[in-house]
């Protein structure tokens, strides 16, 4: 049996994980005190678990030694059960990270000057990296454009939200432009970034900041009272736009510090989190924190990346410590650093949608389907896709055939007054087809319908209509093409443009039938 950590000497508390013959591992879980215990778990397999350092240790006293007892077998069989069935679902070890070793000095001043001089000849030129100016104004404005492009990058690629970053600061030069904003408006110049809550968050926090009487929050820790605003881009917009000393940590940060720290427990875990956070803090350059910490994101989202790093191009490769362990042990990659997670499964949800068409007295003489009018309904304004508009739609328990869909779909439909037994009557109703649509959490299906009214004598439709529960709208076709769809409804809309591309004008066919009867 070897020794797969060692024991600092500082430590009141350590947790020792050796590593058998048969490859797996035992943990010691405690010396503390001349008391030793040592608890054997298969479930931590070498496959699983590279034989890197994964010694933890904790500076608390010794009242923690209950609860590392107590997590590691001491509650009865129940527990441990449940326990073990959480273990079986996880990639990374249930190993917790009390303690990491910190920068030493030297290594952070190695690490500071290599990474800002990579920087300086590196960085991507990009509309929101303005030099910051020395009046408050300025001050005020670099700080609102660095919160707007943060925002739109969490969970979205640079490439992609460049352009819709400067259409948004051409319609909103300021923060007190935005405050001007309706949901609506934001929402629309918001629709396909996805999330679309963060763009709810930023109208209300620039609403707020507009609203109060001390201006643009210049710390991190005022920026945290913002609504929408945490850790991260409260540290993103102190350190870039106002020069204060504080880390910022995204997906990028960590996988670059989970490197040079050879750092294998959780990511996810929040005793993690915190360390990077820590570690993070140590890094930043006082003199210049906003570029360092621009320098740290922008090496993890161009050398340093999830599955083909460049280690021969980082600048700080004779500080990683993954890049070392990698060199020393064939088994062992830098890819192994950050330990992966198992995502969770999406929740597979299904839903009929029915583009609802409306053809007047009008559109029929003229013998047109092309015409009409579509009826779009807005979301609540809690939940996902808040206070955004879509087409019909009915959430289904399950997979359901055409004809359980449909009744679905004519139930709701009497929301909006519209009833084919009463007021209006089928001129068509066809399936289109199924569209696939994911979100973070959730597989979506949607079952697409195409169904053409015709409005009966002295029954009219007005342009928008509200009621307790449901709020919806009439819209002809140009500007319904042109509007702000989110990307769900704009697949649902192409599966209809194309469908309806497919088939003559209905002239044009009338025409065509007539040539066919001559010729016969």
């Amino acid at each position: 049996m070897v020794a797969v950590g060692g024991i600092p000497s500082n430590s009141k508390c350590v947790v020792l994980v050796l590593q058998g013959e048969d490859g797996c591992f035992m943990r010691l879980n405690s010396i503390c005190g001349g008391k030793t215990t040592l608890n054997p778990n298969p479930t931590l397999q070498a496959a699983a678990t590279p034989p890197f350092l994964t010694l933890q240790h904790s500076s608390r006293s010794l009242s923690m030694d209950d609860e590392t007892e107590a997590r590691n077998g001491s509650r009865g069989d129940d527990y441990n059960e449940k326990k073990k069935k959480k273990r079986k679902q996880r990639t990374a070890p249930e190993i917790e990270v009390m303690d990491i070793e910190d920068f030493d000095p030297d290594e952070t001043r190695k690490i500071r000057a290599s990474l800002l001089e990579w920087y300086d000849l590196n960085k991507r030129d990009l509309p929101w990296r303005t030099p910051s100016t020395a009046t408050h104004e300025d001050g005020d404005n670099r700080a609102y454009g660095v919160w707007v492009s943060e925002v739109m990058l969490q969970q979205t690629r640079v490439e992609t939200v460049i352009d819709y970053y400067n259409r948004w600061m051409k319609k909103w030069p300021t923060l007190h432009h935005l405050s001007l904003a309706s949901l609506e408006e934001v929402n629309e110049m918001w629709a396909g970034l996805g999330y679309y809550r963060r763009a709810r968050f930023l109208l209300e926090g620039a609403k707020m900041i507009a609203e109060g009487k001390c201006g643009f929050p210049r710390t991190a820790s005022a920026l945290r009272e913002v609504p929408g605003i945490g850790n991260y881009t409260a540290g993103a917009i102190a350190s870039i736009a106002f020069k204060e000393a504080v880390p910022v940590v995204d997906g990028n940060v960590v996988r670059v510090i989970a490197r040079l720290k050879a750092i294998s427990s959780n990511p996810k875990h929040s005793a993690t989190i915190k360390n990077i956070w820590r570690l993070a803090g140590q890094l930043v350059d006082p003199c210049k924190p906003g570029d360092f910490n621009q320098a740290l994101m922008e090496l993890g989202a161009t050398i340093c990346t999830p599955l083909n790093p460049r280690c021969c191009a980082c600048p700080v490769s004779g500080q990683c410590s993954a890049l070392s362990i990698s060199k020393s042990s064939r088994s062992i990659s830098v890819t192994d650093y950050p330990v992966k997670v198992v995502k969770a499964k999406k929740r597979l949800d299904f839903s009929a949608v029915s583009v609802v068409k409306i053809l007047e007295d009008r559109d029929i003489s003229k013998g047109s389907q092309h015409n009409g009018r579509f009826l779009l309904v807005k979301r609540p304004n809690e939940g996902l896709l808040a206070g955004l508009w879509e087409f019909p739609s009915v959430l289904l328990d399950r997979e359901t055939d055409g004809a359980t869909r449909r009744t679905a779909i004519d139930l709701f439909l009497k929301s909006f007054k519209l009833d084919t037994k009463k007021n209006c009557h089928i001129v068509s109703r066809e399936d289109v087809g199924e569209c696939i649509h994911v979100f973070t959490h959730i597989h979506l299906t949607m079952y697409v319908e195409l169904l053409v009214l015709q409005l009966k004598g002295g029954f009219e439709i007005s342009d928008e209509k509200k009621q307790e529960t449901v709020t919806w709208k009439w819209i002809d076709r140009e500007a319904l093409s042109s509007m702000g769809l989110t990307s769900g409804v704009r697949k649902v809309y192409n599966m209809i443009q194309k469908k309806v591309a497919l088939k003559p004008h209905p002239r044009q066919d009338k025409k065509n039938k007539s040539k066919k009867l001559k010729d016969s």
